[in-house]
């Protein structure tokens, strides 16, 4: 069961704990004032991983070897240089795009001493020792497709969903805003672009359909049955059960099925948690109301979670990788826009509020996975 929350941050990276009574706090903080877009605990070791994103100082990724008591800097995932005379555009704004990494967007583990890395722009990195070297993975990138990528969220693409397959590790599939969903059953040599059944509302309706037109959100993944995949979606909810080759649209979802984070239980495939908010130019909790969503049977029904939430109103919008849940499936944490943090320990049915003074919250993992 997680005991212990890292929590990434506009102003630093700090981690949660709680005590012998069941009171979480912050115990410690590390790089106060540096924005901390993503945060990583290894699975059985000690080993923490930190990327920072300094602005005009550029992307810095940090390690702790020992749960955090000291860190180095670590190389930072780089492009190539860019070939003289190649044209690679961004369609949406027609101007150049940068061969040089913007944002660290997802970091997640494979097999032993195997890390995986997506940033925008649109770039995925692989390292096969702990981090110490990274390779872009240039089958990717050079597709001819990744070219008609464009921005969501951000001025341009970005990778924000890497899920290694625990039965097969060579398989893996990542989620692109906006870019669809590709997958890879050989550790990246060749990849397919997936998603039959997707749509996008705001494309053409002659591109509605279109997987490279798909704007992922989040993708997550049941561990125990990693062929169900959950996915929040731009303008819905949609689940697959063959490893997100093929989608369906889940409708009537209260109060709203728009967002941008995912949880999925991880041994029981129909259990899944959502944030809802409004869309599109103004996003914040429909009616000001925070709350979180739960589906226990598949998407066919829906519970709104409150108790222990705000009952005033709330304007908190949480992001892609601020929601998480424990290995044991018990415990959930998700941190907002405003800087707040609550946890769960029934699975949703309850709420704590740890902090409403953290700064903008950018991702929440629990350390302990089993």
């Amino acid at each position: 069961m997680g005991n212990s929350l890292l929590v990434g941050t506009r102003k630093g990276l700090f981690r949660i704990e709680r005590d012998d009574v069941g009171r979480w706090g912050i115990a410690q903080s590390w790089f106060l004032g540096d924005p901390v877009s993503m945060a990583l605990a290894e699975p059985g070791s000690q080993r923490l991983h930190a990327a920072l994103d300094l602005g005009h100082f550029g992307v810095k990724l940090h390690r702790s070897e020992d749960a955090g008591e000291t860190w180095t800097e670590a190389p930072a995932p780089a492009f190539p240089p860019k070939p003289d005379g190649l044209e690679d555009k961004d369609p949406m704004q027609g101007i150049d795009l940068p061969w040089n990494t913007q944002l660290i967007w997802a970091l997640e583990t494979g097999g032993p001493g195997e890390l995986w890395c997506g940033v925008i722009p649109g770039g995925l990195f692989h390292s096969s020792d702990g981090g110490d070297n990274w390779a872009l993975v240039r089958s990717l990138w050079d597709d001819p497709r990744r070219q008609k990528w464009m921005g969501g969220g951000y001025d341009f693409a970005g990778i924000h969903s890497i899920l290694v397959d625990p039965c097969d590790l060579a398989h893996v599939t990542v989620g692109v805003s906006v870019g669809g969903v590709w997958s890879t059953q050989d550790r990246g040599a060749n990849w397919r672009l997936i998603g039959s059944g997707l749509r996008n509302a705001y494309m053409p309706p002659e591109k509605a359909g279109d997987p490279l037109s798909q704007d992922v959100h989040r993708l997550a993944h049941c561990p125990a049955n990693p062929d169900r995949l959950w996915m929040q979606h731009h303008n819905g909810i949609f689940l697959s059960d063959d490893g997100g080759e093929n989608w369906r649209e889940l409708h009537d979802v209260p109060p709203s099925s728009f967002g941008f984070a995912v949880v999925v239980h991880p041994t029981d495939p129909d259990t899944a948690w959502f944030i809802p908010a409004t869309k599109d130019e103004q996003r914040f909790p429909v009616d000001a109301r925070l709350v979180v969503t739960r589906t226990r049977d598949g998407g066919r029904n829906f519970e709104v979670l409150h108790q222990g939430l705000p009952e005033e109103p709330a304007y908190d919008l949480v992001y892609r990788h601020a929601l998480d849940i424990s290995g044991d499936g018990e415990r959930l944490a998700f941190g907002s826009t405003t800087g707040s943090l609550w946890i769960s320990e029934d699975q949703g049915d309850s709420w704590q509020s740890v902090s409403k003074h953290l700064p903008p919250v950018n991702c929440v993992r629990f350390e302990l996975t089993t």
